[in-house]
């Protein structure tokens, strides 16, 4: 479990696809601990176990569910990822409950600089309109952030300076790819409510 707020970014080193498997090598500022060594690390919004760490680069496995799922089948060498450690009890939630479990990918299709803040607009297919809600939360690459706006074919969401300054969203532009996890807890309400 993740509140959304990212601690550090790191660079792709490598990201092998051999089959079915997908090493992925992060090196990062972010330090671990050898207790940590299998713990979940929230990549850009997917939780990932952490394999082994040298030095200042980690090591993590993709599934092959998780390489189909999100982002890492676009993903590239010196590519910017999201990294947040998973939350310890009695830790502050400043962002909201996120699990690091990735819904589908969006396509950016519009940014607007307003002052020092942008408004990105996402692509959103209509089986997945039930998840979100104005002013709700939601994930965007790891991201905890809120809802703007729905529109017909989308949503938008706003991105203020210093989260602008602290994660990779600050690369995005019109037809790149992200990844999205909506709110649990809307999700577990529209379970109950079906």
């Amino acid at each position: 479990m993740f509140s959304g707020i990212i601690e550090k970014t790191g660079k792709i080193q490598t990201i092998k696809k051999i089959k079915n498997n997908c090493i992925l090598k992060i090196k990062s500022s972010m330090k671990f601990s050898y207790r940590e060594i299998g713990s979940s690390i929230s990549c850009s919004g997917a939780c990932l176990t952490l394999e082994s760490f040298n030095k200042d680069v980690g090591k993590f496995y993709i599934s092959n569910e998780t390489f189909r799922k999100t982002i890492f089948k676009y993903s590239k060498k010196s590519d910017v990822i999201n990294l947040e450690k998973s939350l310890k009890y009695g830790d502050r939630v400043s962002g909201h409950y996120v699990q690091g479990h990735i819904d589908f990918t969006s396509k950016v299709t519009n940014v607007v600089v307003i002052g020092k803040s942008w408004l990105i607009t996402l692509s959103l297919t209509n089986k997945f309109k039930k998840y979100l809600v104005t002013k709700g939360s939601i994930t965007i690459n790891g991201v905890s952030l809120t809802i703007a706006r729905i529109l017909k074919n989308g949503f938008q969401i706003a991105l203020i300076p210093h989260t602008l300054k602290l994660t990779n969203l600050i690369y995005l532009k019109k037809s790149d790819v992200v990844n999205v996890e909506f709110d649990i807890l809307g999700k577990y309400i529209k379970n109950f409510l079906k």
